[in-house]
């Protein structure tokens, strides 16, 4: 039986801004804005969703990467990458692709749609240095590959990356060994899941809304909100709403220097100068 104690609490509950991306893709920005920089090692979390055409069809043309990992996750919509190196793939509801950067890759995002809704997340997780120079790979599955999970009445997972009542989601990476779910709650349904101590952990609520953590740390978090999880052993979500989805995401902090410019993210000034030469030299 768990202990008070060892539920993680909510330590801030944040909004995301209205920004855009791209060639003028209208998204709302979590993670990476001034009152939340980071969550080592997650530098960036981009959620995007709308039904207006307009919003989404200019997409994300070529652009560059090195030193971290892209994470898209799609929830509606059709969304086509292809890279410099000969990659190309779809995107389909249900879809996640984890894209390892590693020393570089020239890619893009294009909607393979004219209408109707697209919706989904990007994150952006970062490599250690050791990692940083890897070659580019790709862990790219269908809706058919994420095993889903109803660990308790009324719950719903979707295993991306972790492990649930021993299903092991399709993702992994031992740099920072990641937890990836994506929850869904009835009405004063319950989810408790355990964290690797000393992992980063948020839940960010995209439907509904849930109550976070236990007593009198526990926390109401509405649709659109971000809580940051504090230290313990697990965590504990019910559901406020009939139809809550939330996101439930955790990786082991690497604690390095991080250096960032736009595409680039290195640890050192001196490396993000190197990136921009070899970009330039068309050396991705």
């Amino acid at each position: 039986m768990s202990t008070a104690a060892s539920i993680r609490a909510v330590r801030r509950i944040q909004r995301g801004l209205p920004t855009s991306d791209g060639a003028g893709v209208k998204l709302t920005r979590v993670i990476g804005t001034p009152q939340l920089p980071d969550l080592d090692p997650f530098l960036m979390l981009d959620e995007f969703g709308t039904d207006r055409a307009e919003d989404y069809i200019a997409g994300f043309p070529d652009h560059p990467h090195r030193g971290f990992e892209t994470v898209t996750y799609m929830l509606d919509g059709r969304m086509r990458h292809r890279d410099n190196h000969g990659n190309e793939g779809l995107l389909t509801p249900g879809a996640v692709q984890w894209m390892t950067a590693g020393r570089g890759i020239v890619h893009s995002e294009m909607p393979e749609q004219e209408e109707g809704r697209m919706r989904g997340f990007q994150l952006w997780v970062n490599l250690p240095a050791k990692d940083k120079m890897t070659a580019p790979r790709y862990q790219e599955f269908g809706p058919d590959r994420i095993p889903e999970v109803r660990p308790a009445e009324g719950v719903r997972v979707k295993v991306i990356a972790g492990a649930v009542d021993g299903v092991v989601g399709p993702v992994a990476q031992p740099a920072t060994d990641p937890t990836y779910l994506d929850v869904h709650l009835g009405a004063g349904a319950r989810f408790e899941h355990t964290l690797p101590v000393g992992h980063s952990a948020f839940v960010y609520v995209y439907e509904g809304g849930a109550r976070v953590g236990e007593g009198g740390s526990a926390a109401t978090v509405n649709a659109h909100e971000l809580a940051v999880l504090g230290e313990g052993e697990r965590v504990r979500v019910e559901g406020r709403a009939a139809d809550t989805r939330l996101i439930l995401v955790a990786g082991r902090p690497l604690r390095e220097p991080v250096a960032r410019y736009g595409p680039f993210v290195m640890n050192t000034r001196e490396e993000i100068m190197q990136a921009f030469a070899d970009y330039q030299a068309g050396r991705f």
